[in-house]
């Protein structure tokens, strides 16, 4: 229950830090921005005191750990790779094509008699 607060409050403060930027609207622009990121801020510093804020930190943490494990492709592996995908991408766009033009001869010249001029 508690959480629920602390989430509701952190909701609260976003809301009044974008509430601020259009009542500060006779201030420069900068404090206006500067309203909307203390909101966000105090925000985020709510959040970050409540379960699931806890384990979204746990949760980012383990993402870079995994993220670190990754064997990334070479420069090589990578040139291959995309060109396979752009042959693909042209063998299957010909294909399309053929297809297209084949039933529109089928449908509009044979079965319809719209002959084109």
């Amino acid at each position: 229950m508690a959480d629920k607060l602390k989430i509701a409050l952190a909701l609260l403060l976003l809301v009044a830090g974008i509430a601020g930027f259009y009542l500060l609207a006779e201030q420069a622009l900068v404090v206006r921005v500067l309203s909307v990121l203390l909101g966000v801020v105090a925000g985020i510093a709510v959040v970050w005191f409540t379960e699931p804020g806890q384990r979204f930190v746990v949760f980012g943490r383990e993402a870079i750990v995994e993220a670190k494990k990754v064997v990334w492709p070479t420069r090589k592996e990578t040139v291959q790779t995309t060109l396979v995908v752009f042959g693909f991408v042209v063998v299957m766009a010909v294909v399309l094509f053929l297809t297209d033009k084949t039933l529109e001869w089928v449908l509009y010249d044979l079965v319809l008699g719209w002959k084109k001029s």
